[in-house]
């Protein structure tokens, strides 16, 4: 892990490096021909996190996250692990363009408008002459899910670039790599923004006095005032209240409910008599035990195996706590192993809720149930499609997570059962069972209600889940996809941490036999039980 542990701001978690470290990491990343995507993320990011499950779940899973924006420095200061400096897009860019020039890495270009990209193509000739362009393309404007795919694939396969800069703006950008960053196997891709516009030279950049100081963005409210001015006083509420709610449950009320606590050592079982790794948290997970590495995270990745967290004497949590069981949530995932929480008490409940990041991480009240989970989560994988009987009045199942990652697959078992012979005219997909979709999922509910019509038919949809309605509604087509009556309860969204309960006194802890006696089918976020024992 980094000698300064990562910092979660709203749920994001930001890598604590330089920008000269960051140059390190992406010349690393090239240098493993590995497809990776990084982020530089900025308030206006975080603010739309905040609603855009999706984006959430991008910024959380990046392979890198970088910190574009002056507040999020003095933020992070007072929730006690300041980050090094401001690593922008537009400064970080031109070095790493130099980096490639050098090393004669491939570059590709993607996005902002076709006279943009052809003058900005054509000023890094001159400014560095040793510059690899494999290729440079604007597509047409359009919705994320509109655009033409397989065309901006195709150019980009064809020229084999080991670096791709989208600038599309956020989200679309880093939607659009989420769903295409594996295929590609291009082994950095980052979404840059404006940065192409910069390159160009038809976008001026502040001083660097202004910069230095945090005001840039002063400088660019002066440029673009009809179009920034809403989105800043937006984002400077939503920011405000938002951050000084986290800096309040987990720094401020830390701090003086918890001055005195001392950070034991926990305890790893990862033996081969055992069939995971079973860990045990420490009662304080702050800066200063993260600091040590408390749960040993190389230890834990080269465990290779599930790793079952125990969290019932965990009494106090901070940001970067919060920060490094992200990180270590991602070493596992990256190895194909899950990390589950077991019997977590009310801080880390808060902390996560707070953030709005607890239906990303598994939880269980006992050891017993965390297996069960982990059994579930090999079925989905296995099985995202299944078929119930014909006369089910939902025979097609989806289960778990349609991701970029298996969204082919699912496609081929769908449309393998919308194209066969069948008498009956309104069909229905389940949805019950899915957690998540990413815009790779949500193209293919789109194809499949296409094809259901081509083939006269009606496809609706059942069960739609809150995540699974945040990402239709933010793509705008909740009118295509859902029928009236899930319209009609399109608001039934998970509720939120409310203001009561991020500023109230901290509640008595849950005992550990509280929660192992819950029964199995309290396991949270456990999926649709009777699939789960429909396979064993």
């Amino acid at each position: 892990m980094n000698a300064r542990p990562s910092i979660t701001i709203l749920g994001i978690p930001f890598d604590n490096v330089t920008a000269e470290e960051a140059l390190d990491q992406i010349d690393e990343m090239i240098a493993s021909r590995r497809p990776h995507y990084l982020a530089t993320a900025n308030v206006d990011f975080l603010v739309q996190a905040r609603n855009d499950v999706e984006l959430r779940r991008i910024l959380l899973d990046a392979d890198l996250v970088l910190c574009d924006g002056t507040p999020l420095l003095w933020v992070s200061r007072l929730l006690g692990n300041p980050l090094p400096e401001r690593v922008a897009g537009a400064d970080i860019v031109p070095r790493l363009l130099q980096l490639a020039a050098e090393r004669k890495y491939r570059l590709f270009l993607l996005g902002a408008t076709p006279d943009s990209v052809n003058r900005a193509t054509e000023n890094l000739r001159d400014a560095y002459p040793g510059l690899p362009i494999a290729g440079y393309y604007s597509p047409p404007f359009n919705k994320l899910i509109e655009m033409d795919h397989e065309e901006i694939k195709a150019r980009i396969l064809a020229a084999k670039p080991d670096l791709l800069l989208v600038s599309f703006g956020c989200p679309k950008q880093e939607k659009w790599i989420a769903m295409h960053y594996r295929t590609l196997g291009v082994p950095v891709a980052v979404g840059v923004g404006a940065t192409i516009d910069f390159l160009a030279g038809k976008v001026p950049r502040a001083p660097m006095w202004m910069r230095n100081s945090g005001l840039e963005w002063v400088y660019r409210l002066i440029q673009e005032p009809r179009r920034l001015f809403r989105r800043y006083i937006k984002d400077l509420w939503i920011f405000s209240w938002s951050f000084f709610a986290q800096w309040w449950a987990l720094q401020f009320r830390i701090q003086r409910t918890f001055a005195g606590a001392t950070t034991k050592t926990s305890s790893s079982h990862c033996h081969s008599e055992f069939q995971h790794n079973v860990m045990v948290c420490p009662a304080a997970l702050d800066a200063a035990a993260v600091q040590t590495d408390i749960l040993k995270a190389d230890d834990v990745q080269a465990c290779d195996r599930h790793c079952f967290l125990q969290m019932a004497n965990l009494s106090s949590i901070d940001s970067t706590g919060v920060g490094y069981l992200i990180s270590l949530r991602k070493r596992l995932r990256n190895t194909g192993h899950e990390l589950v929480f077991i019997a977590p008490t009310e801080p880390v409940r808060r902390a996560l809720k707070l953030m709005r990041i607890e239906e990303f991480f598994l939880t269980a009240p006992d050891l017993a149930s965390a297996e069960y989970v982990i059994q579930v989560r090999a079925r989905e994988q296995s099985a995202s499609v299944t078929l119930r009987t014909a006369a089910a009045v939902t025979p097609l199942v989806w289960h778990g997570e349609i991701t970029a990652a298996n969204v082919e697959r699912v496609w081929e078992d769908t449309r393998t059962y919308l194209e066969s012979p069948r008498p009956e005219r309104e069909l229905a997909l389940d949805l019950s069972d899915v957690r998540f979709i990413d815009s790779s999922g949500l193209a293919l509910l789109i194809r499949a209600k296409k094809l259901a019509q081509r083939q006269g038919a009606k496809l609706t949809f059942n069960g739609i889940q809150p995540a699974v309605r945040n990402v239709i509604h933010i793509a705008q087509l909740g009118k295509f996809l859902e029928d009236q009556d899930t319209l009609e309860n399109k608001n039934a969204l998970k509720p939120l941490l409310t203001w009561r309960e991020a500023f109230s006194p901290a509640e008595s802890m849950p005992t550990p036999a509280a929660f192992l006696g819950a029964p199995r089918e309290a396991i949270s976020p456990v999926t649709n039980a009777a699939f789960a024992s429909s396979h064993e």
